[in-house]
């Protein structure tokens, strides 16, 4: 079993950043793709925005974060980071992190994520 928590969640005003961290326990999470997803209120579903390979190798952005968001993952703290840079508006929601996948597979699946955090709420507001 893995369990994560997510942390960083806050509000900023447009142009602002924050950085997002997901804390996991579990012995296989190293081996297990990520992501981070965000839903608004509103919206049933959750949406992916940004996912790692379990080592790194690979990583995918949706278009409407690239060039602003950042994944990064230290297997070695069981630590998985979102670092979110110039925020505008639309970007609230809030923010969970998710893994699962092929063990050691560097496909970034989202559909295949099986755990998944509590959430973050990040707000951006002038």
């Amino acid at each position: 079993q893995v369990q994560l928590v997510e942390s960083g969640g806050g509000s900023v005003q447009p142009g602002g950043s924050l950085r997002l961290s997901c804390a996991a326990s579990g012995s296989t999470f190293s081996n297990l793709a990520v992501g981070w997803f965000r839903q608004t209120p509103g919206k049933k579903d959750r949406e992916f925005v940004i996912g790692i390979s379990w080592g790194g190798a690979n990583r995918y952005a949706i278009d409407s974060v690239k060039g602003r968001f950042t994944i990064s993952r230290d297997n070695a703290r069981n630590m998985v980071y979102l670092q979110m840079d110039n925020l505008q508006p639309e970007d609230t929601a809030i923010y969970y992190c998710a893994a699962g996948g092929s063990v050691a597979s560097n496909e970034i699946h989202p559909p295949s994520f099986d755990y998944w955090g509590q959430g973050t709420q990040v707000t951006v507001s002038s």
